[in-house]
């Protein structure tokens, strides 16, 4: 189950961008990976859809990227948000100024983040949370992409494309849109067995949106400075 996730997550990038409709590629992102999910937790494995989960995210990291660096035309337009996220970062790294390397700015952004991820995976057993994964994932990816279309180096867009405190961030979400989905999904399909426990995937995820802040905090303003002198 966890290689058709990846496969339809690749798929799923050059099929969004050519019907051209913004608001779907996200949909054709999580559907596969949602509906798995689901099963995974209907059967009580929750170890493997959070496997899964983490697999997908890998996948909408390396398929986002490479298919907007390679699309033969500038997807900007159909990635929601992504030209403001573009822009914003390329004026942090080449001017030192925004919220991506400041604290007290990125962490009340990162809070309201979190919080809009839980209620809605409480709400909607994640179907809505994972979706907004989706778009948080392209958004970021877009960015990865247009360092790559802006002339950076190959090297420089692998290495320092995806910060580790954005991949912590990500699996951090990942983790917790499994678990968060579970009461609402035993509401509306009891079942027999008990819950697993969910203690350490918990905090784990917490760990890991600890681990996120502390390395954006304190090495944004070195990755900034790495990305200057690499960008044309």
């Amino acid at each position: 189950m966890g290689l058709i996730v990846v496969l339809a997550a690749v798929v799923s990038y050059p099929l969004g961008l050519a019907l051209g409709v913004p608001w779907l590629l996200p949909i054709l992102n999580a559907a596969p990976a949602y509906t798995a999910m689901v099963l995974l937790l209907r059967r009580g494995d929750q170890r493997r859809a959070v496997i899964v989960m983490l697999a997908w995210a890998a996948a909408l990291a390396v398929a986002g990227t490479v298919t907007f660096t390679l699309w033969p035309h500038p997807p900007g337009a159909l990635v929601l948000h992504g030209p403001e996220y573009r822009d914003e970062m390329f004026a942090w790294i080449r001017t030192g100024a925004g919220s991506e390397g400041s604290p007290r700015l990125f962490i009340p952004q990162h809070a309201l983040h979190l919080a809009v991820f839980v209620v809605l995976s409480l709400v909607t057993a994640s179907a809505l949370s994972i979706a907004m994964g989706a778009v948080l994932m392209n958004y970021m990816g877009f960015y990865v992409a247009s360092l790559a279309r802006a002339g950076a180096p190959l090297w420089a867009v692998v290495l320092l494309g995806w910060q580790p405190w954005a991949i912590a961030r990500v699996a951090a979400f990942s983790v917790l849109g499994v678990v968060l989905a579970q009461p609402l999904l035993r509401r509306l399909r009891p079942m027999d067995a008990p819950p697993p426990s969910s203690t350490s995937l918990m905090t784990a995820a917490g760990a890991a949106l600890v681990v996120d802040v502390v390395l954006k905090a304190l090495l944004a303003p070195l990755w900034g400075g790495w990305l200057r002198a690499v960008l044309p």
